[in-house]
This record gives C-alpha cells, sequence and structure tokens, in this order.
C-alpha cells in the first residue's frame, strides 16, 4: 500500500460489534477481567487502550517502523525517553532545537545529573568528536525549528552505531510523509503529533517509534509509571486528522515554497530560512533525503524589534500564535515565544536573532496569503 492509503486503512478497522466504519472512543479508565491479570489486552488507560493501539499501528506503520508509544505531547515523548537514563549519563543535542526540548534537557534533566553537550550536528566532524565520548544519545532535528537546518541523518546514524550510541530524530517538520529517518538509519523517532499530523490544531500528542523492541519496552514501562499517556479521545482526533496528512502535506510545501520564493525577492527581507530554495546551504542534502521540504518559512526581516513586533500582530490570515502545522496559517516570533526559555545569548550564538518570524504555511489559497505578507510588509 502507497503513503494516502496506509494512513486511511492501517489501524482503522471498523467495530466488529457494530460495523461502524470508524473504531469508537474508549472513554473508559479500567477493563473488565475475568480473573486476576487475565483480560483482554487492557487493564488500565494509563498503560493502554485500544485507541492508542489503532494510532500507533497507523504511525509505526507510516514511518517503516515495528513500534510506536504515543504520549500526552512530544515533550512527554521525549521525557519518556530520557528517563531511561542514569545519573552521570551524557547526551548531545542539536544546536537548534525547539524551546520546550532545550528547557527539558537544560532545567529539568540536568537537576537529575544528566550532562547534555549542545553540538553543530550539520558539522560531521564535530559531531563525530562528541560521539567519541560516549554519550548515551545524540538528538537532533531536522529539519530544525527554527532556523529549517538540515542535518545529515544517515551519515550521523552511522557514525552513531559506530560508538553504540542510540540516535533521536525529531521528524515533526518534515513528517513521515517527507521523511523517514528509520529508513536513514536512526534508532527512534520523536514526533509532536500537535503538530501536522493532528493536523487540525484541537489536541495535543506526541509519539516514540522504533523498530527496537527493547526500547519500546522501555517507553512503555515510563508512560505507565510516569502518567504521560495521551486521552483515548485525543488520540481518535490524531487518527482522524492523520487520514488526511498527505493531501495536507502536499499542500503546506507546495504553498510554502511559493512564499519563500516571494519573501527571497522582498526588499525588506534579509534572508529566507527554506530547504526547498536552492540558495538554503543545505538544499542538496534536504533533496537527497527528503521527498518535500514541508511546510515553514523562517525569515529575518530588515525591520527593528517593534516593526517586527508591530508586523506580526498585523496579518489578516496568519494568526499571530505558539504552534505550527494545522491547517490554518500561524506566525511566530521564536525569540519572545516558542524559544524564549533558550537564553538570549545561547540563541544569539546559534543564529536565532531577536529579528526572525517563523511562518506555519496553512492550506489556505496561496494567493491570499500571499497577499496578506505583502500589504503588511508594505505597510511597516
Amino acid at each position: 500500500m502507497k503513503f494516502p492509503t496506509k494512513a486511511i486503512h492501517v489501524g482503522q478497522i471498523p467495530d466488529a460489534g457494530t460495523g461502524a466504519i470508524i473504531p469508537p472512543i474508549y472513554m473508559t479508565s479500567t477493563y473488565l477481567q475475568e480473573a486476576p491479570d487475565k483480560h483482554k489486552g487492557y487493564d488500565y488507560t494509563r498503560a493502554g487502550n485500544p485507541n492508542f493501539t489503532n494510532l500507533e499501528q497507523t504511525l509505526a506503520v507510516l514511518e517503516e517502523a515495528s513500534y510506536a508509544t504515543v504520549c500526552s505531547s512530544g515533550i512527554g515523548a521525549i521525557t519518556g525517553l530520557i528517563s531511561n537514563l542514569k545519573q552521570g549519563d551524557k547526551v548531545v543535542a542539536g544546536n537548534d532545537l525547539y524551546g520546550g526540548t532545550f528547557r527539558l534537557f537544560d532545567q529539568v534533566f540536568k537537576n537529575f545529573g544528566l550532562s547534555v553537550r549542545v553540538i553543530n550536528t550539520q558539522n560531521l566532524d564535530e559531531v563525530e568528536m562528541a560521539l567519541q565520548e560516549q554519550p548515551k544519545m545524540i538528538f537532533l532535528e531536522s529539519p530544525s525549528n527554527p532556523l529549517l537546518r538540515i542535518s545529515d541523518i544517515g551519515a550521523i546514524s552511522k557514525l552513531a552505531r559506530k560508538y553504540g550510541v542510540l540516535s533521536i530524530v525529531d521528524n515533526t517538520f518534515a513528517t513521515p510523509f517527507f521523511q523517514n529517518p528509520l529508513l536513514l538509519g536512526a534508532d527512534v523517532v520523536i514526533h509532536s503529533t500537535t503538530k501536522y499530523i493532528g493536523g487540525h490544531s484541537d489536541i495535543v500528542g506526541g509519539v516514540a517509534i522504533t523498530n527496537n523492541k527493547d526500547i519500546k519496552e522501555k517507553i512503555d514501562f515510563m508512560r505507565k509509571s510516569m502518567g504521560l499517556n495521551p486521552s483515548p479521545f485525543d488520540t481518535w482526533l490524531i487518527s482522524r486528522g492523520i487520514k488526511t496528512l498527505a493531501l495536507r502535506m502536499e499542500r503546506h510545501a507546495e504553498s510554502a515554497l511559493k512564499i519563500a520564493a516571494f519573501l527571497e525577492a522582498h526588499p525588506k527581507v534579509r534572508k529566507v530560512f527554506y530547504p526547498g530554495l536552492e540558495s538554503h546551504p543545505q538544499h542538496a542534502l534536504a533533496k537527497k533525503q527528503m521527498t518535500g521540504f514541508g511546510g515553514i518559512v523562517s525569515v529575518e526581516l530588515d525591520l527593528n524589534m517593534e516593526q517586527t513586533k508591530k508586523l506580526i500582530s498585523s496579518f489578516r490570515l496568519f494568526s499571530l500564535a505558539e504552534s505550527l502545522g494545522g491547517v490554518e496559517s500561524l506566525v511566530d516570533h521564536p525569540a519572545s515565544m516558542t524559544h524564549a526559555s533558550i537564553p538570549k545569548e545561547e540563541r544569539e550564538k546559534n543564529g536565532l536573532s531577536d529579528g526572525l518570524v517563523r511562518f506555519s504555511v496553512g492550506i489556505e489559497d496561496v494567493d491570499d496569503l500571499i497577499e496578506d505578507i505583502g500589504n503588511q510588509l508594505v505597510n511597516s
């Protein structure tokens, strides 16, 4: 089966009891047992639920994987993974991470004795030097948030295997429609299913996906033990949203490329970050490991801070809001919103300036979106 067919049919078997095409929402906390520890596969929803299972089957097959564990959020999925580490363990992380991921490493797990080293994962020599120090895992985003940097997942995964290090890729921006890190050699894929996979800005969720049964069992255990589970309703909504993922991603990427080209030619724009542009420094690598370039476009504007804030608060169709990946277009100011938890000097060292603006391009008519951006740039 091709991707769109799998997204609709895998994990979505009609209800055996009623014939309902759409599986029901199992809004239950507990399950009837025939005898102690003798049940139909479920005993308590914190540990498992049929809606979790349905979505896990879908997401695993879309990422060309054997196993998936759905969690309460993307951060929840990362927490379940990191919680298997011990005091004194080391982690290597890419230098352009979502602010919430950085905060989790820097302000939470560091307090438990976890050491985190931030490196430039576009530099393979730097990656190998860091891996020689025997960290337990290397964590990267590609494309990254918000600068859309591309790391060589295949090469990094090969180096990680060489040194016995677990490789983890946050694939939220690309989605399994445009990129499959496990096929490139990664050990674990993370998604915030809040974003493109859910696609409608109405749920919060996450997932960890792998071909390693031991990793799957460990994350399942942490989900149960730490209360990292989603709700049955949220997983049901994600299963609904994922059916249109292929159609949505095609539209997101098509419109994002047109908007990126428009912005690149605009006199009030200093720089455009979009891997689909030939001007992107890792454009060739993006073409090699991705089948499309996604729906996020970041720009540095030739405006001061006050002008930038006024601009992003003035769009008619781009709503100023956190998050991304929904059918509606959003605009975000990373320095004061999604990445505010990263210290200013750390942000600037990694190339994230106060003037950076991130657009999440929705599925509206692209001409309307370009008109909205153009009108506000003229007035800024």
